[in-house]
């Protein structure tokens, strides 16, 4: 894809969808969009808005190489093609309306909840569950939740835990490797959709969806502790640009 395509996509304003951090086009391909990073940035459920110069593109070559790895593991993903600078081709998904939690070492909101000092390590990975939705500020739910809203199956839950499981074990093992410590981070998955012949649409197999970024992740320094994430634009602590690009430094 090049940026006169974009360009016109945008001026035409034939998105198919715009989030917080991403804006979804449609390709030629009925099974394949196009997703372009933004350099906007939140914090709080949307309370919080700035902009991270580069952003956009920072998110848009580690998602790649992350995706990439995962991929080369036995991880299906949603990816396809980097584009250019700020996008990816991926398949198209039905998203399931869960976001998948995994956390290795406790910090923001769970050092909240639970009264525990942010930065003390768990015995073992916690996979948390919470409902996508803006309006309601993006809820925690448990299994029941999930199974009396109709929002997946006993299978589907188990499914999702497993490989968010598959890959944590995964990526812990990748950034301690380059020196960065993987303190929680966010999935989301869904399944991949086509269209036949007879123009019914298909939903197939389970992916890993959206991005892998320091937007998603919490990554600390493996010996300082120093925060390389979107922490530090939440917490205003100044360096979010050098501290997206170290850690595309350190996985590239």
């Amino acid at each position: 894809m090049t940026e006169d395509f974009l360009t016109e996509n945008r001026a035409k304003k034939t998105k198919l969808y715009e989030g917080k951090a991403k804006v979804v086009y449609p390709s030629g391909d009925p099974g394949l969009v196009h997703m372009v990073f933004k350099d906007d940035a939140t914090a709080f459920n949307g309370e919080k808005r700035g902009t991270i110069k580069g952003k956009g593109h920072l998110n848009a070559q580690i998602s790649a190489i992350l995706f990439k790895y995962l991929e080369e593991n036995g991880i299906p993903t949603h990816f396809v093609s980097l584009d250019d600078k700020t996008s990816m081709t991926v398949k198209l998904l039905k998203i399931f309306p869960i976001e998948v939690v995994v956390r290795n070492i406790i910090a923001g909101h769970l050092a909240e909840r639970v009264g525990r000092p942010e930065g003390e390590d768990l015995p073992f990975p916690i996979i948390e569950l919470y409902y996508k939705s803006d309006e309601l500020g993006d809820p925690l739910l448990n299994d029941d939740h999930i199974l009396a809203l109709g929002l997946a199956s006993r299978e589907e839950i188990d499914h999702l835990k497993s490989q968010a499981r598959k890959i944590n074990s995964l990526l812990k093992n990748f950034f301690m490797e380059r020196g960065l410590l993987l303190v929680d981070f966010k999935l989301e998955f869904g399944r991949v959709v086509s269209v036949a012949e007879d123009g019914t649409v298909v939903e197939g197999e389970i992916v890993l969806g959206d991005e892998i970024s320091p937007d998603t992740c919490r990554f600390w320094d493996a010996e300082t502790r120093m925060k390389l994430d979107k922490d530090r634009f939440r917490r205003d602590l100044g360096g979010v640009e050098e501290a997206y690009a170290e850690v595309l430094r350190r996985i590239s």
